[in-house]
């Protein structure tokens, strides 16, 4: 290692990292996933309220898949600019749009008071939840995993990714109140609004406790040694493109299997388990807010599984556990049985923690620090788009096509082929160390390779 590479944190420095990562990525994830529940529980009466239940609901997921479309472009423009300007200042950032958009639509009127504007603010509002989020998950993974202990990356690198189960279950767990205390009618009539404005007293602790972390040391030190050598600062994105296009290939593959599994579990069981199962709202929301305390609990175990194992055999017990549950998750849930659809949701989501615990250390780690939040939030975003976005739209339009959860089985085994093939195929990244990397360029070990094959050419 250089030298001038940074001294790892004290444990409670790093602590406070995680903490700040946390918080943050908790809120984010609160806020986007809040608007999934709401899009499966209300939104088709609120706001497409002219359309069959079943209609109304593709309609309302339609709008919730569009969040997804503006994560690409968060993901370009934070990127580009977290790795010039830092992790720090791009994720306060996030945290601001994403509370303003989520406390604006607690405040929108419904398709009963101004009529067809009504989908279209929501249409927007969601837009921006998306933009805010493509930025948030890279920044907030980089800040820990530059600050952490190298042989222990995966373990703290998976704090972060808790942010998405502890959002599930704030946003599950304030709507399961709110449905447990109000009659149907009161939350449908202004009940709903209240944990979308809820979203702006958390934002205030967010922002207080992330405003008090430091930079990450990795970066400083990239960005000293770009400022000795300017001529060599090329644009993130065309350093991403040029020096690690295999490896957003990668990432994209690898996200198959676990976006699409977290939102069919998480998302679109509230409609099958209603729908399909003859299971009340009450019943699915609680399901998943049991289940998703223990994929909270369950992701730092994979993740530090991770750094005994490797990235990669962690990763692809997850996607093959995935594909073997795909069938019998449905079966648990026809049964209209409670305990089977506790089950049912339970495992599928210990077994995508498998994957989703290492990715924060594994995506990381693929890219070289000067281009490292471009490169994974692209990978990790621009996947989105194809996979968790449409997964509940593509898995109502199946129910309501064939009236069977045999072609939403298929569905799942299809991503879980393409996630297996890209982890495979991909190099284990565990050993790499994230300070000793080219500034400028690929992974130092790449560089060894790539040089040592010239060498040998006649």
């Amino acid at each position: 290692m250089p030298s001038s590479a940074p001294a790892p944190p004290q444990s409670h420095s790093l602590r406070r990292i995680v903490a700040a990562s946390l918080i943050g990525t908790t809120i984010e994830w609160y806020d986007f996933f809040l608007y999934g529940a709401a899009a499966a529980l209300v939104f088709n009466e609120l706001f497409f309220p002219d359309s069959d239940p079943l209609t109304g609901t593709l309609l309302s997921f339609v709008t919730y898949a569009v969040g997804f479309a503006a994560r690409p472009l968060g993901a370009l423009v934070f990127g580009h600019y977290g790795d010039r300007l830092g992790r720090k200042k791009l994720l306060v950032l996030s945290l601001l749009l994403m509370g303003g958009a989520t406390c604006a639509i607690g405040l929108l009127p419904t398709h009963a008071t101004i009529g067809s504007l009504a989908p279209v603010l929501l249409t927007l509002l969601r837009l921006v939840q998306g933009f805010a989020l493509g930025g948030e998950w890279g920044g907030a993974v980089l800040l820990v995993s530059e600050h952490g202990d190298p042989k222990r990356r995966g373990y703290w690198a998976s704090w972060p990714q808790t942010g998405a189960p502890a959002g599930q279950l704030l946003a599950t767990g304030v709507l399961a109140a709110l449905t447990a205390l109000l009659s149907e009618s009161a939350f449908n009539s202004w009940g709903w609004r209240i944990p979308f404005l809820l979203s702006g007293v958390l934002v205030v602790v967010g922002l207080w406790i992330r405003l008090s972390v430091e930079e990450s040391p990795v970066f400083k030190a990239a960005r000293e040694q770009a400022e000795k050598t300017p001529s060599d600062d090329e644009p993130p994105l065309i350093g991403v493109l040029r020096h690690h296009w295999r490896d957003v290939l990668v990432a994209m593959g690898a996200r198959m299997a676990e976006n699409i599994s977290y939102y069919v579990i998480t998302a679109f069981i509230l409609v099958y388990a209603v729908e399909q199962a003859d299971m009340s709202k009450q019943t699915a929301l609680n399901a998943v807010l049991i289940a998703s305390a223990v994929h909270f609990a369950v992701i730092p175990l994979w993740g530090a599984a991770s750094d005994r194992f490797g990235r990669r055999p962690v990763y692809l017990l997850g996607a093959a556990g995935i594909g073997a549950w795909a069938f019998p998750f449905f079966m648990l849930i026809d049964t209209s049985s409670f305990g089977a659809l506790l089950l049912a949701v339970t495992v599928g989501l210990v077994l995508h923690g498998a994957m989703y615990a290492p990715q924060a250390a594994f995506f990381s780690e693929m890219f070289a620090t000067r281009m490292r939040y471009s490169g994974a939030s692209i990978g990790a975003q621009f996947a989105s788009v194809a996979a968790g976005a449409p997964a509940p739209l593509i898995a109502t339009a199946l129910l309501a096509d064939f009236d069977s959860s045999t072609p939403i089985s298929l569905y799942l085994l299809a991503a879980v082929a393409l996630t297996l093939i890209a982890v495979w195929v991909a190099k284990e990244t565990r050993a790499r160390d994230l300070s000793g990397q080219d500034a400028g360029g690929p992974p130092a070990d790449r560089v060894a390779a790539e040089a040592s094959a010239t060498r040998s050419l006649p």
